[in-house]
């Protein structure tokens, strides 16, 4: 496996950094946002994650945003969160080959199928992770709270250009998932919004650096709660662990 051989000689590992969220909150439009602002600076790669498809990698690749053999579906047959969180093995076996094909890396990002609001990331596959909510999921979301609302290392509140076709006040929104993260930083995004654009490029760059200086901890949003799924038969989860 490749890595990244800092100024000092000391050997770093690519930076993984994981994007969680529900269905349809913008999550494959963060990571081209993304893959825009920075490959010109950033080597990077991407793992998307679709139960039978591989939609995102489809829609990313299309997009342009980088090189197509640096896009990598992964399908998971299952719930979402099963290979994100349960078991990680088929996403790990995805990067480590990102990293042979085309390190040293600096960045891969890994985007999570669409889940509810307590699908998290194991730290045995990411560094960092954002969690994505979406003003058209209503303005009470961030209230309700989660693992990933509460302790993700970033909170994208996203589409904030639709906040006044679905009747939301960001401000307020934004509020409210700063006080269920107590401190921990939140940003609304809008793609269309150059400045906010900026905003979640810059903090991509501040973690790669405090990465690298060994400023960085991963820590465990947490896992999922208990739930079952009533409509396929006797599929039920319990506390997961990573």
């Amino acid at each position: 496996m490749h890595n990244i051989r800092s100024k000092a000689g000391t050997v770093r590992r690519t930076l993984r950094l994981g994007v969680a969220g529900p269905v349809g909150t913008g999550k494959s439009s963060i990571l081209a946002t993304l893959c825009r602002e920075l490959a010109d600076e950033l080597s990077m790669a991407v793992v998307t994650n679709d139960i039978y498809t591989d939609e995102d990698a489809r829609f990313l690749r299309s997009a342009g945003v980088l090189p197509a053999e640096r896009i990598r579906p992964v399908e998971t047959g299952a719930c979402p969160h099963t290979a994100i969180r349960d078991d990680v093995s088929v996403n790990l076996d995805a990067v480590e080959d990102m990293e042979d094909a085309y390190g040293p890396l600096d960045v891969i990002l890994i985007e999570s199928g669409g889940d509810n609001l307590t699908a998290t990331f194991s730290p045995a596959l990411v560094d960092a992770q954002i969690f994505c909510l979406d003003v058209a999921g209503g303005g009470d979301v961030a209230r309700k709270g989660g693992p990933g609302i509460s302790k993700a290392d970033l909170l994208v509140i996203n589409k904030t250009d639709l906040a006044p076709h679905v009747d939301v006040d960001v401000a307020r929104m934004v509020d409210d998932a700063r006080c269920a993260r107590e401190g921990l930083p939140v940003l609304a995004l809008s793609k269309k919004d150059a400045s906010s654009v900026a905003e979640l490029a810059d903090w991509v760059r501040s973690l790669l650096a405090r990465y690298r200086a060994d400023r960085h901890t991963p820590v465990d949003p947490g896992p999922m709660a208990p739930h079952s799924h009533v409509h396929e038969g006797s599929h039920t989860h319990g506390d997961a662990r990573p």
